[in-house]
This record gives structure tokens, sequence and C-alpha cells, in this order.
């Protein structure tokens, strides 16, 4: 049996893409934040697409995985996980305004709740800070950690301006260390 610790780190090397501390299988979720969602033929068909998609994003031909993705999304609209994954994508694109439509509509879909709705408050609060709106991101991260995202926790320090001068103040310091200055 594998540890807490353990398996966050195999997390890590497993998946690469999602922030750290968050996971990526159910099992590792509280009860609570696991995505309560219908099994039907339509969502197990739109999982497998999802599973092609992240696997197209991985190789590198992100457009075929977009193409997936909208695949998945038309199979079973009503899937948040379908906008989250097509919304990375987006932003490995650059296509800034079509991630946060996705990001908005699995926000919605899974009432800003369980593993998608987590990942999706992550994702637009990058977004969000990426585009300079740092009370968006603030608002999306809070809710992010409210549902245990230890990523999010750790953006809300890097937005606090008392973290930041902190951290540039010692920053500051272990360059003057090195330098041999006293």
């Amino acid at each position: 049996m594998a540890s807490e610790h353990d398996r966050a780190v195999l997390n890590c090397i497993f998946n690469p893409l999602l922030p750290i501390g968050e996971n990526a299988y159910d099992e590792d979720l509280p009860a609570d934040l696991t995505d309560d969602e219908p099994q039907t033929l339509e969502s197990k068909q739109a999982k497998q697409l999802e599973l092609e998609g992240v696997k197209a994003a991985e190789s590198g031909d992100v457009a075929m995985a977009v193409g997936i993705f909208t695949r998945a999304i038309n199979t079973c609209p009503t899937l948040p996980s379908c906008y989250n994954n097509r919304a990375q994508a987006y932003r490995i694109q650059d296509n800034i305004e079509g991630a946060l439509a996705d990001l908005d509509r699995a926000v919605s879909l899974s009432g800003g709740a369980g593993r998608t709705g987590r990942q999706a408050l992550c994702q637009r609060g990058i977004v969000h800070r990426k585009e300079g709106r740092e009370e968006a991101a603030r608002r999306d991260f809070q809710a992010a950690s409210r549902l245990g995202s230890q990523f999010a926790k750790a953006q809300l320090a890097q937005l606090n301006p008392y973290a930041a001068l902190c951290n540039k103040m010692l920053h500051d310091a272990f360059l003057k260390l090195q330098s041999g200055e006293a």
C-alpha cells in the first residue's frame, strides 16, 4: 500500500499537466469531491473520446485533441470534464476566449463542485491571472481552495501583496548571500 506522499509523487509523474497537488483519479479524492455523473451510453462514449483527446495532446497534436474533445462535447454536451479538457487544449493554443468560454461552461455544469469544478476553477484562475484580472483570479482560486486545491492555496498566497513583498525580500537576501555581499 502506497503512502499519501508516494501517491502524490506518482500523480505528478503520470499526470504532469495537472497542477501540483491536484489528483487525477477519483480514488485519490475525498468522497464529497468526486464527480457524480450519470453513467449513460453517451457519457461513456464521451469519456472514451476524452482519453483519445488527452493522448493526442500528450503526443503534441493539440489541434487533433481539440477536435476530439469537440466530438466528446457533441456526444455528451452535459459532461463538464469535456469542456475542461478542451479548455486546456485551447490554452495551449493561446485561444484565451475559447478557453474561458469552455471553463465557464465546465464550472456551470459542475456547479463549481467536484474534481472537474475544482480543476476548471484553477484553470480559469490561471487564465484570469495571465490576463491581468487578479480579482477574478482570486475569486476562482478561493473557490478551488475551498474544494481542497493545494495549487489554488499557493496561488492565493502569491496574489497576497505582503507575501509577494516577503518573497522578493527573501529572494534579494539569497542573491546577496550567493554573491558574497554581507
